[in-house]
């Protein structure tokens, strides 16, 4: 999403953070990296967790899985901050699809495939915000 924001000159600002803190300060995976690579993106974010002041930040959480979801809405202190969080599926171009899995325990092509998925997704989003930004 980083790529197509500075890509297109949009006013968005973006991260990314994970619900566990398990690989914090971490580079990405390596087999992501390469994937990412191979599709002409450049990672260079450090893994960290997502902080309550995230829902100050930002106007939109998008959860990758249920589970990411659950959590989330946990997080959330108001109904405000639960109304950020939105499932990625919203923005999925086949509705049959539901979540990214994670590919961290799989092979290498389940890399690729979540990077698809998540090029599929970030054109309907980018749409999203800025449909919402007009209203």
């Amino acid at each position: 999403m980083r790529k197509r924001i500075d890509d297109d000159a949009l006013p968005i600002e973006v991260d990314s953070a994970g619900i566990s803190a398990y690989h914090q300060g971490e580079p990405a995976d390596i087999r992501m990296l390469t994937a990412a690579r191979e599709h002409g993106y450049r990672i260079t974010h450090r893994s960290r967790r997502v902080r309550r002041s995230d829902f100050a930040l930002f106007d939109m959480i998008v959860a990758m899985d249920d589970s990411n979801y659950d959590d989330l809405m946990e997080m959330a202190a108001t109904s405000e901050e639960e109304n950020k969080i939105v499932k990625i599926s919203r923005f999925f171009t086949d509705k049959s699809i539901t979540y990214v899995p994670d590919p961290y325990y799989g092979g290498a092509n389940g890399f690729t495939r979540v990077i698809g998925m998540l090029e599929d997704a970030v054109g309907n989003m980018i749409n999203f915000v800025a449909e919402n930004r007009k209203n």
